[in-house]
């Protein structure tokens, strides 16, 4: 997971007691004000380069790897997502309503204390969301419907099709949510949104544009150099994403064009820009999942480069996030092994029954 503090942490909901300390990282989103286009950029910071994106289908039954009252659902849309602790696991994606979900630390988390609601991961939590809800409003209408847990304290950052867009927070134990009207700029770092408001109206009273790191300076400078209009939208917030990266610590790069349903992504080590069209991606579950290396060789256009899914595979890229996080404490490989196969072992095409 990404976007993490220096702080002792479980990893995962993936019914893993996973823990590592990582040094101070962050992440950062923003949406670009563009006239009847909505634009969104992400960057994704963390330790471990490696990354898989996923080709997430429709008609999937799934389980949360929750141990408590695990949460169960089915896909309603396909979706592609860019994940680094496994599969159903993703730090950020879109699907084919148009739906995006990003993921940032923040401090201040709480999350709800248990109760009779099934339980979920907070990696599984995106992918829960993608798999059923199409816009903004539908996901937070079903926001009460599952409980995410974990003591890894993040926050989130919606957007849909139509532009509307929101961020969601657990804070004292209660989901925090501004959109609308309580959400006058459309980004997040790793402060809580309203601190964040209040440093962005700071500095444009006082007519300055922040340099430094911090996750208030970096929401500041994202959502002021967003605000301006003209250009390529994606090349545009991939230079907005530049601003705000972390050097040795920004790993991928992710640009959103939602109404379009695609994704534009560069990554450290390969700088040149790919892109993949869902229009392109074949969403039944009928036929296998389908993956591809975030990090690998190429640019343009990847739609062929996917290759079906192994578990081989999905464990490797366990087995490199784990390894390569700073700090990281000895982690049993038969938990590793379980995260891995845990897809397989519960995930049903219901088309197929």
């Amino acid at each position: 997971m990404g976007c993490m503090s220096r702080r002792l942490l479980t990893l995962t909901s993936l019914g893993l007691a996973l823990l590592l300390t990582t040094p101070a990282l962050s992440c950062t989103t923003v949406c670009l004000l563009e006239h009847g286009r909505a634009i969104v950029a992400y960057n994704y910071d963390f330790d471990p380069p490696e990354g898989l994106a996923f080709v997430n289908k429709r008609g999937m039954r799934k389980v949360s790897a929750a141990r408590v009252q695990p949460a169960m659902w089915t896909a309603a849309h396909g979706s592609v997502t860019f994940n680094q602790f496994g599969r159903d696991n993703p730090t950020t994606g879109i699907n084919d309503g148009g739906l995006m979900v990003s993921l940032m630390w923040l401090d201040e988390t709480r999350y709800p204390p248990d109760d009779a609601r099934p339980s979920i991961g907070i990696l599984e939590w995106i992918q829960y969301n993608l798999d059923r809800h199409g816009t903004v409003a539908e996901v937070l209408a079903d926001a009460d419907a599952v409980r995410p847990t974990s003591r890894v304290p993040i926050h989130y950052f919606f957007a849909d099709a139509t532009g509307d867009a929101a961020t969601v927070e657990f804070l004292e134990g209660k989901p925090v949510v501004h959109r609308g009207a309580t959400m006058p700029v459309k980004a997040l770092a790793n402060s809580t949104y309203a601190s964040s408001v209040a440093a962005f109206e700071d500095a444009r009273r006082a007519g300055r544009l922040p340099t430094s790191r911090s996750s208030l300076d970096r929401f500041v400078r994202a959502s002021m150099l967003a605000g301006s209009e003209g250009g390529d939208p994606i090349a545009r917030g991939f230079e907005v994403l530049a601003s705000v990266a972390q050097p040795n610590f920004t790993r991928w790069s992710v640009v959103y064009d939602l109404g379009a349903r695609e994704i534009h992504w560069r990554t450290d080590g390969n700088p040149s820009i790919r892109r993949v069209a869902l229009a392109g991606l074949d969403f039944s579950c009928r036929t296998p999942v389908r993956m591809l290396d975030v990090t690998g060789t190429g640019a343009g256009d990847m739609t062929d480069a996917f290759v079906d899914y192994s578990v081989t595979a999905n464990r490797a890229l366990i087995e490199a996030a784990f390894t390569k996080a700073t700090a990281l404490p000895a982690v049993p490989k038969a938990l590793r092994d379980a995260g891995a196969a845990h897809p397989d072992a519960t995930s049903v095409c219901e088309a197929a029954s």
